[in-house]
């Protein structure tokens, strides 16, 4: 049996954030239309000096929702929208290889639950591929 190798995750760490809104009002346009989420979404990842690679948004039959994916030069965001429950789940990942996004990904979160003026936000932070003295492959 060959030897466990020591993995190289402290060069691959990110973050991963998560929101999950509730009592969303069904009438905001970022609720129902792709253009809109799509501004939305760009507007705060360029805001947060994150970088847009690649992107796509889809409508879904009434009374659905729209469902968003930002590609990210860092990793990615993605949005889902359900106007007849009132509901949004957010999530951002960024790698931090190279520099810290992490502050870049909170800045994005925040002005997305903003936009959305939920009445209940539950967020969730998980660190990805943290050593520990188990690590190994």
């Amino acid at each position: 049996m060959a030897p466990a190798r020591r993995c190289k995750v402290r060069e691959m760490q990110g973050m991963h954030l998560t929101s999950d809104l509730h009592g969303c009002p069904a009438s905001l346009p970022v609720m129902t239309q792709p253009e809109a989420l799509r501004a939305l979404c760009l507007q705060a990842v360029a805001d947060s000096g994150l970088r847009a690679v690649g992107e796509l948004f889809h409508r879904f039959p009434a009374p659905g929702g729209v469902t968003g994916m930002v590609l990210l030069a860092e990793s990615h965001l993605a949005v889902h929208t359900w106007p007849e429950l009132g509901a949004v789940t957010l999530d951002v990942y960024v790698c931090n290889l190279g520099a810290d996004n992490s502050t870049a990904a909170a800045a994005v979160l925040a002005e997305l639950e903003a936009a959305f003026s939920a009445a209940h936000v539950h967020r969730q932070r998980l660190l990805r591929a943290v050593p520990d003295e188990t690590t190994s492959a």
